[in-house]
């Protein structure tokens, strides 16, 4: 099915990055597509993508729309291909520890459908019911529980992927090939600049409860970020580890709000396994003087761990805005980094609140959450501008990593080159060899670094 109505273009002029949202509200006019289309198939993906190819048309590739950064936002006059018409749960299969999906399927249905045969990902974005297994694979996302489950690059096995003449390829090994370089991880973190993922292979595993859910405030942020560094560095992999600055902390449901951080754990696995991490982090939280707040407070983020409303209602408000903008540094780094990051937002926003959330061996990812008013939407626009230019001109001077799990999308494009370095022109050169008539999503991954 093909639309150009007015109600269509507009519903794909505009994703859930709030500088998008808080643009349409302040009468800002969205570049809107010449057209969209709805396949129901890879054979129909590949279809479109042969036509727009010999036509010369842009393609922008669009999931749940539910990116942050304006990632699936598409140029003037381009072909937006809707692919929630993708939507079949192919194959289950709970014994080989594999589900294979098309990419329309949203999160919140696959798991639905897994927990019915003792199933799960394990992959759990706070998006999980707004957005689609392709926007995962497209944006490189990760979940909640990627300390123990790693990000999607974890999870995919397999992909289906349309390239931009039409050609339908298979990619990746299962469970691990030595047969060249590992093709499909071209595509994961791709944004449809180099091909349309319509399928995937994805790892799957028994379903548990979560174990040893507690919550514990600590000295410092310091002092808690050195715990999450021992506990990744001593080989354990809790299920969620997520520390809170005190400003974020005081956000938290804690009946009364300790003056300084907070940290939240949980443990998945066997019963003994989880008991033995969980046995092993408590040492070294001890010895950290963290106190124990009971499980309550980790226990109400599991129950509201999906919501969005708080920042969505300020948003919709006159003059309100709010951002959410994730990077990420190596130990040694990490503490200048978010000190340099809440002095440079400080002026931009009434709070700045701050955790670390999906820890690694070597290092941690940032999360900053903006919340303000301003005096009208236009003024809130300004400020969202602002915030995104100076926290990646902060990062790239730290040397973090401009975006942990949200993308690129427009907010970073203008900054890609400049954290590629180099290696720039390897993704340029691989562009121009995947899709030489540069028909695929024009506006993703640019290295020009000129902000549209």
């Amino acid at each position: 099915m093909l639309s150009d109505e007015a109600q269509a273009l507009a519903a794909h002029s505009v994703d859930s990055w709030p500088l998008a949202v808080k643009r349409g509200l302040a009468g800002v006019r969205a570049e809107l597509a010449s057209a969209v289309v709805f396949p129901g198939s890879t054979a129909e993906v590949a279809r479109v993508l042969a036509w727009a190819s010999g036509a010369g048309v842009k393609v922008v590739p669009w999931g749940a729309g539910s990116s942050v950064t304006g990632a699936p936002l598409p140029t003037r006059d381009a072909l937006v291909v809707d692919l929630r018409g993708l939507d079949r749960i192919v194959d289950i299969d709970p014994y080989g520890g594999r589900a294979r999906v098309e990419a329309g399927v949203l999160g919140g249905v696959l798991e639905h459908a897994l927990a019915a045969q003792g199933m799960t990902t394990w992959f759990s974005p706070q998006s999980l019911s707004r957005s689609t297994i392709g926007g995962w694979v497209a944006t490189r996302a990760t979940g909640q529980f990627s300390s123990r489950w790693g990000g999607i690059e974890e999870l995919v096995l397999e992909l289906t992927v349309v390239l931009a003449d039409g050609r339908v390829v298979t990619v990746g090994s299962a469970p691990r090939g030595a047969v060249g370089p590992d093709l499909k991880s071209l595509f994961i973190g791709s944004e449809g600049s180099l091909g349309v993922v319509t399928e995937v292979l994805l790892r799957i595993h028994r379903l548990s409860a979560p174990a040893g859910v507690s919550a514990y405030a600590l000295p410092s942020v310091a002092g808690g970020v050195e715990v999450l560094r021992q506990v990744m560095r001593e080989g354990l992999r809790p299920l969620l580890l997520r520390l809170y600055d005190e400003d974020e902390a005081r956000h938290l449901a804690v009946s009364q709000p300790p003056p300084g951080p907070v940290l939240f754990a949980a443990f998945g696995g066997p019963p003994g396994v989880a008991e033995a991490e969980q046995a092993a982090t408590a040492e070294i939280l001890a010895a950290a003087g963290a106190v124990d707040l009971t499980a309550a407070p980790a226990e109400a983020w599991f129950e509201t761990r999906y919501d969005f409303s708080p920042v969505e209602r300020l948003l919709a408000s006159r003059g309100g805005y709010a951002e959410t903008i994730e990077i990420a540094s190596g130990w040694g780094d990490i503490l200048t980094t978010y000190s340099a990051m809440k002095a440079a937002l400080g002026g931009l926003a009434d709070e700045v609140l701050c955790h670390f959330s999906h820890t690694y061996s070597d290092g941690v990812s940032l999360y900053l959450i903006l919340l303000g008013r301003a005096s009208d939407d236009r003024e809130a626009v300004s400020r969202l501008e602002a915030i995104w230019s100076t926290a990646m001109r902060t990062a790239l001077d730290c040397g973090a990593v401009i975006s942990h799990h949200h993308g690129v999308g427009q907010a970073r494009a203008p900054f890609l080159a400049e954290q590629l370095g180099a290696a720039a022109a390897v993704l340029g050169e691989l562009k121009r060899a995947l899709d030489p008539a540069g028909v695929l999503h024009p506006a993703s991954l640019r290295l020009d670094g000129a902000p549209r």
